[in-house]
């Protein structure tokens, strides 16, 4: 009774051994890490198509709440006339209206300020005829009557206008939207040669496995007990593809926020942060990344599927021909 207890022990580990079970697709290979590359490769040019699209969309709604906000008087400046005296005269007349919640002129220091990027430091605004402005902020809910306004600055103020900032806000629109639809355009282009990559990668694993396979299947082995083992090889693929793209964008997104932040006090910084923001995605665009990286994911445990799928469906109408 010894002899026997004593001899199936060994017999017990071994058999526990050969039952675990051993995966029909290489954990490891070159082909697999070449893929982890690739997809790592288009998640991140993905995340950063999504983040320059998020950019571009955040900022346009921002100008679009701030042109329409506001109305610019400009008055060119003129020999015959006092243009501070104009100046005062515009705010008045404009601050009058109702709809109208105060109005602002431009200094010479802002005025200078708002020029120094494109002529430099130092500018002294009267030796060059550079227009004068006066900022009126209207209420969104009731604005005032622009053409009354228009009409009652001419007659009041000699070379003034008047810029409801509508035509900008029209184009402002249409070009947010063309940005947008480009940059969505590319991500789907992108998301579409990372299933075109994962479908080759799926066929290459396939062909290196085929004689497996094809003894899986003919012992009995059902076709989704093998596409399972093939999308779950290529699902962990691409997670960790995605996780490598999505994580160099993310450090990227931040570099370029903190670098944004940081450089804050030169004029064509101020420029920059008006066109810009300040280069930050904000929480849409971080939710936009987890998003990608779970669509590619999704998307290369999904080829990998279909794939294999369709081969085993060709072996079994080979072997139906045959027979």
């Amino acid at each position: 009774m010894t002899d026997t207890g004593a001899a199936s022990g060994p017999r017990t580990s071994t058999d526990a051994t050969l039952r675990r079970r051993t995966p029909i697709v290489p954990q490891q290979s070159v082909a697999g890490r070449a893929l982890i590359i690739v997809i790592a490769i288009m998640t991140f040019l993905s995340c950063l198509t999504l983040g320059a699209v998020t950019l571009v969309r955040d900022t346009a709604a921002v100008w679009q709440t701030q042109i329409a906000r506001e109305a610019t008087i400009q008055i060119k400046p003129d020999d015959d006339f006092d243009i501070e005296q104009a100046l005062v005269e515009a705010r008045d007349v404009a601050a009058g209206f109702a709809g109208v919640r105060y109005a602002t002129i431009v200094d010479r220091e802002a005025t200078a300020r708002l020029l120094e990027p494109w002529l430099g430091a130092g500018l002294d605004i009267d030796e060059l005829p550079v227009p004068r402005l006066v900022i009126v902020t209207i209420d969104e809910s009731a604005p005032p009557d622009f053409a009354a306004m228009r009409s009652s600055l001419q007659a009041a103020v000699e070379n003034v206008s008047l810029d409801d900032h509508r035509n900008w806000v029209d184009r402002l629109i249409t070009m947010a939207r063309t940005t947008v639809t480009i940059g969505l355009a590319v991500l789907v282009l992108m998301l579409s040669a990372t299933i075109m990559t994962v479908v080759f990668a799926t066929r290459g694993a396939m062909a290196g496995n085929e004689p497996v396979i094809e003894v899986l299947h003919f012992v009995g082995a059902e076709s989704r007990f093998i596409a399972a083992e093939f999308r779950r090889h290529f699902l962990w693929i691409g997670l960790q593809g995605a996780a490598v793209g999505g994580l160099a964008a993310v450090i990227v997104f931040v570099g370029f926020g903190w670098w944004s932040s940081m450089n804050l006090a030169t004029p064509e910084a101020d420029q920059a942060t008006a066109l810009f923001g300040n280069f930050a995605i904000g929480a849409t665009g971080y939710a936009g990344v987890v998003i990608v990286l779970a669509i590619v994911a999704a998307l290369t445990a999904a080829t990998s599927h279909a794939t294999v799928v369709s081969r085993l469906n060709q072996i079994e109408i080979g072997r139906t021909d045959h027979g």
